[in-house]
């Protein structure tokens, strides 16, 4: 990976964080409810943002890459 820039390795790291715990919030939101243990975390707020985040990470790997993605 000596070709790789740091902005892009950067880039792909949050792509898969974040693509990550959407996985993982839809995953724990999606489980039955205990009526005796509360969910301290709303998790579709979560999944939210972190899928916004996944979106926006792989626009700007696009846009690294050399595709336009916006009006000029």
């Amino acid at each position: 990976m000596t070709g790789m820039s740091s902005e892009v390795l950067i880039t792909l790291g949050v792509l898969v964080g974040s693509a990550g715990l959407a996985a993982f919030g839809q995953w724990r939101g999606g489980r039955p409810a205990d009526p005796m243990r509360p969910r301290l975390i709303p998790w579709t707020p979560v999944v939210l943002i972190a899928t916004f985040a996944a979106v926006l990470a792989l626009v700007h790997l696009l846009n690294l890459a050399g595709l336009e993605t916006g009006r000029r």
